[in-house]
């Protein structure tokens, strides 16, 4: 059975020049790749470390580098879009240096906590940005491909989702994460988080559970996460980073179920991090009288960078209206934060007591 997937983003029609406020790891290895294979126009870069800016700016032909952001907002072409990729600490800060109604992508988590995520809400809305937050997994090929097939009807009535992550994953690699006193849900399963609430909307309620490593200094690395939708619909969030055994049993997957077929997407960017192994993609869609049959499609690009290309699409095509929703919107993402607290609170409240 073939179908037809639509699972690439649409472009903006207009051309929204960018500045990166930001030159950490995931620019290099994400945005910059991302923007150049959208042949988006990246303007301009400011970094505190301007030499790590110049860097860039030479090996992606970034025409301008700005010492401050202050230089960067007074140089800014028209409809310039800015794209956030510093740290949660120093957003608040930032966003106030930008122009009142200004186009501006930022870098997940909206901020280290709640509050500081309604912080940044209110200063959003009382300078009239059009923000969104760079929850690009939504816009992952996978996860498009799942999203259609979905929306098509193609697996019936959504009644399980289900994020399992079972690997060894190189923490060391990000030094300003991991010594997070929230490093798990907050700079990892928040992904899950949004991408499950993008599919099935708010739960009623979470239960949730997050671990250390008896032998690591990490705050976190193993969470699981379960979403109360009520009595027939199931979503769990699995994470466990410290599967250190080899690839043989190791596990990276997202799997939706439905009353009619059935999906499973393998993330292959998180297994040998950051090299990463092959995504996979795959459906069986239940047909009268036949044994279930699982086809493959090949599909186009992976979460880094393709998925980044999708965000800032998003964003660029809300700016000049030719989308009437902002998918990953800070109106929006505030729920993703909320139910990322909730979250800690039931993990740090803990279970029922049981009788003796």
């Amino acid at each position: 059975m073939s179908i037809d997937l639509k699972y690439k983003p649409e472009l903006p029609q207009t051309k929204q020049p960018i500045i990166i406020i930001g030159a950490g790891g995931i620019v290099t290895d994400a945005h910059l790749p991302a923007y150049k294979l959208a042949k988006f126009n990246v303007h301009g870069i400011v970094n505190r470390t301007r030499e790590r800016a110049e860097k860039l700016a030479n090996a992606f032909d970034i025409p301008n580098v700005y010492h401050t952001v202050e230089e960067a907002v007074s140089l800014a072409p028209e409809n310039v879009v800015y794209d956030l990729t510093i740290m949660p600490e120093q957003y608040l800060e930032t966003l106030t240096k930008l122009p009142d109604g200004s186009t501006v992508l930022i870098q997940k988590p909206m901020g280290d906590h709640f509050e500081q995520a309604k912080e940044i809400l209110q200063l959003c809305r009382d300078k009239k940005l059009k923000a969104a937050i760079n929850f690009q997994l939504r816009f992952a090929p996978f996860v498009s491909a799942a999203r259609d097939l979905i929306d098509q009807g193609l697996i019936g009535e959504l009644y399980d989702m289900e994020v399992r992550v079972t690997l060894k994953t190189p923490w060391e690699l990000f030094p300003h994460v991991m010594i997070h006193p929230r490093l798990e849900i907050q700079y990892h399963s928040i992904h899950y988080v949004d991408l499950i609430r993008s599919f099935l909307g708010e739960p009623n309620s979470i239960l949730a559970k997050t671990l250390k490593h008896p032998e690591k200094s990490l705050s976190s690395s193993r969470s699981t996460i379960l979403f109360d939708y009520g009595d027939t619909l199931h979503a769990v969030i699995n994470t466990n980073h410290d599967h250190d055994f080899g690839p043989h049993n190791q596990e990276s997957f997202i799997k939706w179920e439905g009353t009619n077929g059935a999906i499973k997407a393998k993330m292959g960017l998180l297994m040998d991090y950051p090299h990463g192994v092959p995504d996979h993609f795959e459906y069986c869609i239940v047909k009268e009288g036949e044994f279930p049959q699982w086809e493959s499609v090949a599909l186009e690009g992976s979460w880094f960078p393709e998925a980044f290309i999708g965000t800032m699409a998003n964003l660029m095509r809300y700016a000049e209206g030719s989308d009437k929703v902002l998918h990953t919107s800070v109106e929006d993402v505030i729920k993703t934060m909320a139910v990322v607290e909730a979250a800690y609170h039931s993990s740090d409240k803990g279970g029922e007591k049981v009788t003796k």
